[in-house]
């Protein structure tokens, strides 16, 4: 039995959807961390399919034909959630760094697995889904 898994940066639902069809067993984005690289592979070689929240996001709903909020939060680390809300703030990635402690590479970092996680494309889609769920607030301290 072959694995045949998909690791890219491409998160096009036609895309995915073509590969699934042409037999692709799993399907990660290459923001994933390597533990959960590691992880799908010992899934895939079990049997199982695998693929990224965000993917597995898009395949539902694109099989009921209805759309669905799953909540992601659970999936956000609390440091991805730290910086959705200081995002949501306003704040600039380098005042994001200064305010963590972390690098501007790191908050950029952080954005892109946020992003991935979440299924969208961009700071404002990111923020705006946060503070319609729930998940953050303008208040927030």
């Amino acid at each position: 039995m072959g694995c045949r898994s998909i690791l890219t940066s491409f998160d096009d639902e036609e895309y995915v959807v073509s590969l699934i069809g042409a037999g692709a067993d799993g399907y990660l984005l290459k923001s994933a961390p390597g533990d959960q690289l590691v992880q799908a592979i010992r899934l895939v070689r079990a049997g199982e399919f695998v693929s990224h929240p965000a993917v597995a996001q898009r395949l539902y709903i694109r099989a009921t034909r209805r759309p669905v909020m799953v909540s992601l939060v659970e999936h956000l680390t609390h440091r991805e959630l730290e910086v959705l809300k200081l995002a949501a703030k306003g704040m600039s990635n380098r005042d994001i760094g200064d305010e963590l402690g972390i690098g501007l590479r790191t908050v950029k970092g952080h954005f892109e697995t946020i992003f991935g996680k979440m299924g969208v494309k961009s700071r404002t889609e990111a923020v705006l889904m946060a503070l319609k769920q729930g998940w953050v607030s303008l208040q927030d301290e």
